[in-house]
Parts: structure tokens; C-alpha cells; sequence
């Protein structure tokens, strides 16, 4: 997330090799000029297509998203409204996704996790990638606009534009605070759901955009930390590739207290009840657990499989779930 990843960041962590990816290179394939031998049959160009924008990542986007209108119609939502809200909202999202990996291709082709995507393997040309994305931004502003409202309209293409431009252009590759500051695109579908409602903001979708901006650095760090070899292969300076495990676990644990003090803000300022609390309290308590293992584990020095980081990656992604399942049901309980 990414809207981790966009870039909520939740993100995929596939096997791959980059032995296919440098042999398309040679090719040519990244650059477009040529498409070599590459077998392109229909059903695995559609496949492909759908592999830019990020599936597995979208659906964490939109778990973040429909309970929270669910919180601004204090019950259920106008179910067609909802329809268009999700389905705007993974138009946007892969658009910015493609277009990340459009202008990623040259580093996808050199890692691992990413050696099997699209553009690496001349499944689909740049080119034919530039314009998806492209589309997709269009057609996803304009849906939201004519069909929502164009308040969302613009949040969509803020979070677009924030996740393809400052995160991607311009943190990534040169401040280990990327995923820090690149994550607020992953956090506007929680005020696009909100909007997509009322047409305004609130103090709630404010909290819970809070709650995602300090859930994304300990949900993407135990992943780095697991796959650094491959950022530091390629000059990607993440947190772990340029500290020692206990300076990235000490952060982790940071934020992870931030997160959930965060998190429970939304009751005394009375917008959730006792079972959204209950359920915050819960899971943030067995969050912290997992963070403090893993710094204990680090400041103990242990490495490798030993080190679990992907507990806490893992976790991560139940605790957002269950969090904001809580905030669609809490409504009903009042």
C-alpha cells in the first residue's frame, strides 16, 4: 500500500527469480523496443492486466473502505452507492498500482518479489502499461464524479497522484521515511468512504486515517525486513536495509503504541461504542505482544527464520481487518 500498500500499503510477496526478468531485458523488453520471443496468448495478457493492479493489495484498500461508510450512515448504506464507491476505488487504486510499476520496471526486473510481474516478464509492453494506468485514473475520477461526488473525485486522484508521484518519483529511492510519508495514499480511502456518504469530512475519518498512517510502517517494516537483500540490491533505501534489525524493531514498536492509542479516540469522542472498543482494546493488545516479541527477538541478535518477522507482517493485515469490521458492526450495537 500499495492507495500498501494505494500504497497501503498491505503488498505482495510472491517467489520469483530475477533470472527471466535480466533475460527480457536483454531483450528489450522493458524498454519497449522489442517483445522477443515472448508468448502473449489472450487469456494470460487479461491476466496480466489485472496482475497491474495489484488485486490482493485493492482488497485491503476496500476493507478499509466500506465499514467506514457504514460508520457515517450510522447502519447500512445506500448498497448502489457502495457498488460505485468500490469499484471507483480499485479503478484508482490500479491505476496508481500500474503506473508504479511502470515506472518501477527497471528495478522490478533486478528483485525477487517483483521478477514475475507484467512488465518484467513482456506480458505487457511500458507503453501499453503507461496508457492502463492512465485510464484508469481517468475513468476512476469521472466515475466518482458523476456518479458520488466530487469531493471523492478529488480525494481519488489526490491518493493517485500521491502514491505515482511523491511516493514512487520521489521517496522511494532516496529517504528510508518512504513508506512513512508514501503511506498517506493508502490511507485516503478511509476519507473517500466517508465523503463517498456525507459529501464532508469529520473527526472520525480523520482518527482512522491516523490509525492507517501508523499502521503502514510496522505492517511494511517486518516485510523489508524479510526481503532487504533485494532493496539493497537495488539502492532502494528502506528502513532495514540501512539500520540493524533493533533500530527498525524499536521503530516498529513505536508506532504500534501510537496506533493503537490512536485507535481507541474514536469512542470518547463518541463516535463508536462498547463493542468497537472492546474489539480495538483486543486486538491492539495482542498487536503490541507480537511488536515487543519481535524486539525482543532483535535485541537478542537473532537472525534469519528465527527472527519471525513475518508474524507481525501477517498479523498486520488481520488486525486492520478486524478492526474495521468493528467499525461496520459497532453502528448496529449502539
Amino acid at each position: 500500500m500499495s492507495l500498501s500498500g494505494v500504497c497501503v500499503t498491505a503488498v505482495e510477496s510472491r517467489p520469483g527469480g530475477p533470472s527471466q526478468a535480466l533475460q527480457a531485458l536483454g531483450e528489450g523488453v522493458l524498454g519497449g523496443a522489442s517483445q522477443g520471443p515472448v508468448h502473449r496468448p489472450f487469456g494470460a495478457r487479461v491476466k496480466a492486466f489485472v496482475a497491474l493492479t495489484k488485486p490482493r493489495i485493492i482488497e485491503l484498500l476496500l476493507i478499509t473502505t466500506v465499514p467506514v461508510m457504514f460508520l457515517a450512515q450510522k447502519g447500512v448504506p445506500d448498497l448502489g452507492l457502495v457498488l460505485l464507491t468500490c469499484v471507483g476505488g480499485y479503478l484508482s487504486a490500479g491505476g496508481a498500482n500500474a503506473l508504479n510499476m511502470y515506472i518501477d520496471r527497471d528495478i522490478d526486473a533486478l528483485m525477487d518479489r517483483t521478477a514475475q510481474r507484467p512488465l518484467v516478464t513482456g506480458m505487457v509492453s511500458p507503453r501499453e502499461c503507461l496508457a492502463f494506468g492512465i485510464t484508469l485514473g481517468v475513468v476512476s475520477t469521472l466515475l466518482f464524479g458523476l456518479t458520488v461526488n466530487w469531493l471523492s473525485a478529488w480525494l481519488s486522484l489526490g491518493a493517485l497522484l500521491f502514491y505515482v508521484v511523491v511516493y514512487t518519483m520521489l521517496l522511494k529511492r532516496r529517504t528510508s521515511q518512504n513508506i512513512v510519508w508514501g503511506g498517506i495514499a493508502g490511507c485516503l480511502p478511509v476519507l473517500i468512504g466517508w465523503s463517498s456518504v456525507t459529501n464532508s469530512m469529520s473527526w472520525a475519518p480523520i482518527i482512522l486515517f491516523l490509525v492507517m498512517f501508523f499502521w503502514t510502517p510496522p505492517h511494511y517494516w517486518p516485510l523489508s525486513m524479510k526481503v532487504k537483500e533485494d532493496y539493497a540490491r537495488v539502492g532502494v533505501p528502506m528502513l532495514p536495509v540501512i539500520a540493524s534489525n533493533k533500530v527498525v524493531a524499536r521503530q516498529i514498536v513505536i508506532y504500534s503504541w501510537v496506533m493503537v492509542a490512536v485507535s481507541l479516540l474514536l469512542t470518547p469522542l463518541g463516535y463508536t461504542g462498547w463493542f468497537y472498543t472492546v474489539v480495538a482494546l483486543a486486538a491492539g493488545g495482542f498487536w503490541l505482544w507480537e511488536a515487543h516479541g519481535l524486539q525482543n527477538r532483535a535485541k537478542a541478535e537473532v537472525t534469519g527464520v528465527k527472527l519471525k518477522e513475518m508474524r507481525l507482517f501477517h498479523w498486520s493485515i488481520t488486525y486492520v481487518s478486524i478492526l474495521f469490521v468493528a467499525v461496520a458492526v459497532d453502528p448496529f450495537l449502539r
